[in-house]
């Protein structure tokens, strides 16, 4: 009988869940591995070597280390439900002129649902992934999530959609540790090439960061069909052509393909006219925002309007002191001072100090 109960861990064959698997089974849990197959390069349409979470290389390294410390490892399937909804919703959000967040989504709807639909079938209590986040339980019987000790790795940001319901039997084993102590862990363990794997910052099923080719290839024709746009200034004057509003992004300056003889950014996208607007730096900021399918997760609800709350706006923003309100179902966004690059689709994640308050998507 384990001290601690069954756990189900997520198991990508990374130096991070690795690590996170084996410190739960040396803290007294029983430990059942879990490598959660999300796509394949077939779907990707990806001419680089197979590499990553989903990889077959990945998956046998998951399945050695559980069977060298003794606890079972199972592969599960999940390419249809991750396809049908992460995938689909990525390549829609493109087309509607908007920046996705898949691992927001996956996350919310699909890793989370999976997992604990497994681990009640293996009677697992609890189950454990290795993002560098933390979780407690306050008084008020609601799960916090806060952010993990390592500021660089620090991940709570793609967790703002996990309900409370999922939390309560979530742990995050790495949470209060750095990931160069992470590594030092796994040269401990023995596990040379674990501690030396390289990190994927790609979305997965872009293995080689081309979205752009990644969209050619899922939807037939759209070359074609998105071809010949304007680009035109924030005055509605037609400054040039591109080839598609699909493949351009809010903030974006590079790989414009004309010269305007000073920097010009993306400021708007209009899929309806296949228009992309540009506009000088200054005429990227904002210094409103709002917010819909907004989860909150410090607290039930935001009554009032919380003041010196840390808003960011991408994953590696290093956030802005804002002030929320909460507008019926959606959470307008005043920040303290003007923020660039505001792009719809993308998670305004909220904090309260080291706190994750909550977040939802730009509109």
């Amino acid at each position: 009988m384990s001290k601690h109960g069954k756990i189900l861990v997520a198991m990508s064959g990374g130096v991070d869940s690795s690590v996170a698997s084996v410190m739960l089974h040396e803290q007294g849990y029983e430990v059942i591995g879990l490598t959660m197959k999300t796509w394949d390069y077939a779907t990707s349409g990806s001419n680089s070597k197979e590499t990553g979470c989903c990889s077959l290389d990945s998956i046998n390294d998951a399945r050695t280390l559980a069977v060298n410390y003794g606890f079972p490892h199972y592969i599960l399937d999940i390419r249809d439900e991750f396809g049908d909804f992460v995938i689909d919703n990525f390549v829609d959000e493109y087309l509607a002129g908007r920046t996705p967040n898949p691992c927001v989504l996956c996350n919310t709807y699909i890793k989370w649902e999976a997992l604990l639909k497994r681990a009640d079938k293996l009677d697992c209590e609890f189950i454990a992934t290795g993002h560098y986040a933390n979780i407690r339980k306050q008084d008020s019987g609601r799960y916090v999530i806060s952010k993990g000790k390592d500021e660089n790795k620090d991940q709570s940001y793609v967790l703002w959609g996990v309900s409370q319901e999922n939390l309560a039997r979530t742990k995050f084993p790495l949470g209060s540790f750095t990931k160069a102590e992470i590594r030092q862990m796994a040269l401990d363990m023995g596990q040379e090439e674990l501690a030396k794997k390289s990190e994927s910052y790609e979305i997965c099923f872009v293995p080689d960061n081309d979205y752009r080719a990644f969209l050619k290839h899922k939807v037939e024709d759209l070359e074609d069909r998105v071809a010949g746009g304007n680009f035109v200034n924030t005055q509605g004057m037609v400054i040039g052509q591109h080839k598609g509003y699909p493949f351009y992004t809010i903030g974006q300056r590079k790989g414009l393909g004309v010269a305007f003889g000073e920097p010009m950014f993306v400021t708007q996208i209009l899929p309806e006219s296949n228009t992309v607007v540009l506009g000088r730096a200054d005429e990227l900021e904002r210094r409103e925002a709002m917010v819909k399918n907004v989860n909150l997760i410090k607290y039930e609800n935001i009554n009032e309007p919380l003041n010196n709350v840390i808003t960011k706006i991408r994953y590696k923003d290093a956030g802005t002191l804002s002030t929320i309100v909460q507008e019926k179902d959606q959470m307008r966004v005043v920040f303290d001072h003007a923020v660039s690059a505001i792009a719809p689709g993308q998670s305004a994640v909220f904090y309260e100090g080291s706190d994750l308050l909550g977040g939802g998507f730009l509109i």
